[in-house]
């Protein structure tokens, strides 16, 4: 069963700070799933993440025409942008399993995997929704495996 945990960011820079904390947490073979809406804080969060792995001031493009970008860092960092993504078999075709196996997975826009696509990557996986509710901006966690209790050692 997964945990789930809520979250509200007040702002960018407290989405930063959940990307931060994650990265604390992440070790190889995991996934971090990023859902949400277009101007949601999907690549704010990523760039918090990226950088807490890296260093401060990490170039941290989007990916969303070259679909990945590669970071050196600790455990190494793979960051998939699948908008773009036609059909879930071109995974294999940009490494996104070989990523997984020699680090960790940062995915946005994973329900272009299809229909349990993303649950099939690694049985250790975050999966964060980004929304809006009427008060600001939310996001939900979603921990399976090793994220199920590392969730509930998460502090933001």
């Amino acid at each position: 069963m997964p945990e789930v945990r809520d979250m509200a960011l007040a702002d960018e820079a407290a989405t930063t700070r959940l990307g931060q904390a994650l990265a604390a947490h992440l070790t190889t073979g995991e996934v971090v799933l990023l859902s949400g809406a277009l101007g949601m804080g999907k690549s704010t969060l990523a760039r918090g993440l990226i950088r807490a792995l890296t260093r401060p001031d990490e170039d941290v493009p989007s990916p969303t025409f070259t679909l990945v970008q590669f970071y050196e860092s600790e455990p190494p960092v793979a960051h998939f942008d699948l908008y773009r993504l036609d059909d879930p078999r071109e995974v294999d075709e940009i490494g996104l399993h070989e990523a997984i196996d020699d680090g960790v997975a940062l995915i946005e826009w994973p329900e272009r995997l299809g229909e349990d696509g993303a649950g099939a990557l690694s049985p250790d996986r975050l999966s964060v929704t980004l929304e809006t509710d009427g008060e600001g901006r939310r996001a939900r966690l979603s921990g399976h495996g090793a994220w199920a209790e590392k969730l509930k050692d998460l502090h933001v």
